[in-house]
């Protein structure tokens, strides 16, 4: 997400809902990092994987309306 410093210091400030979503975002790309290091990963592994990058990515879209939204 390209984003400005300072609107995403007053977001993360102001907006609880914003700093929730960010926060689960770091953790959602520590979880997926994680998997990353494996060389083989279970079906089980698979699927959470796909599952972390689809909340991820629910996420970050829900993130960048905000951002959008601050802009206008």
């Amino acid at each position: 997400m390209d984003i400005d410093q300072n609107v995403l210091q007053d977001l993360l400030d102001n907006n609880p809902r914003f700093r929730m979503l960010y926060e689960e975002h770091m953790i959602f790309e520590k979880q997926l990092a994680e998997y990353e290091k494996k060389s083989f990963l279970s079906p089980q592994e698979e699927l959470e994987v796909s599952k972390v990058k689809k909340m991820k990515l629910v996420g970050k879209d829900e993130m960048e309306r905000m951002v959008v939204s601050v802009r206008a």
